[in-house]
């Protein structure tokens, strides 16, 4: 069955980070008066981030709080929306553009989604203009549904989106351990991990990705072997 959509995540896998989804998180708690390590910051990685923000808090000790875990998020969403918009470090991972319109030559359609809100989704698809140079066809933000990843939702709903019902026509490619999971839950016929982003391959392994690359030229190898 010839694979008809592929699903990318931004932040670390198609945009370069330049670390900076962690020191914003940093900053963000800084604010509150919450210092935060970055070895503890990459594994969430991926979640949706309020829920991201919670799960630091709850690892701290802080006695849960919804009001205290939208503030830090709004912080987080301004230093991220300003570091998108006007960042010179803000720009797609070698290859990246090269590979999703390789894809879509071969007639596969290329769908991004993300850990991020999409008032952020939209500020970097803005400045990248993805959508307008047509690389890339569709996108979706993790709050436009009921649960980020590990769930499948945002897959799912880009798969209805683009008219697919069968997820063995899909693939995810993405940095994280919730990326590689949110494919398997979503029944993607293949998982490919990425080690340019917040893990590296041993980090990576436990979670059983069908591939671990080291540069996105290398995907389209592994779906026209697969074709």
């Amino acid at each position: 069955m010839p694979v008809k959509l592929a699903v990318f995540d931004l932040a670390g896998t198609t945009v370069a980070d330049d670390n900076a989804v962690a020191a914003a998180f940093q900053k963000a708690f800084e604010i509150y008066g919450y210092r935060v390590a970055e070895e503890d910051i990459k594994p969430l990685m991926g979640y949706k981030k309020p829920v991201a923000i919670q799960i630091m808090l709850e690892k701290m000790g802080v006695e849960p709080d919804e009001d205290l875990a939208g503030d830090i998020h709004r912080e987080f969403e301004i230093v991220m929306i300003d570091h998108y918009e006007y960042s010179p470090e803000v720009k797609a991972m070698p290859g990246a553009e090269d590979v999703m319109l390789q894809l879509k030559e071969r007639g596969i359609k290329i769908a991004l989604n993300t850990g991020f809100s999409k008032v952020i989704a939209d500020t970097i698809l803005s400045r990248l203009q993805w959508i307008e140079k047509g690389i890339a066809d569709d996108f979706i933000a993790s709050d436009e549904v009921e649960e980020g990843r590990p769930q499948p939702f945002m897959i799912q709903t880009l798969m209805q989106r683009a008219g697919i019902d069968d997820p063995k026509e899909v693939i995810k490619i993405g940095d994280t351990e919730v990326d590689v999971n949110e494919g398997i839950n979503a029944g993607c016929v293949m998982v490919v991990a990425v080690t340019t982003g917040a893990f590296t391959r041993s980090q990576l392994e436990p979670y059983a990705p069908d591939y671990i690359i080291d540069n996105l030229s290398e995907l389209p190898a592994l779906i026209y072997d697969r074709d």
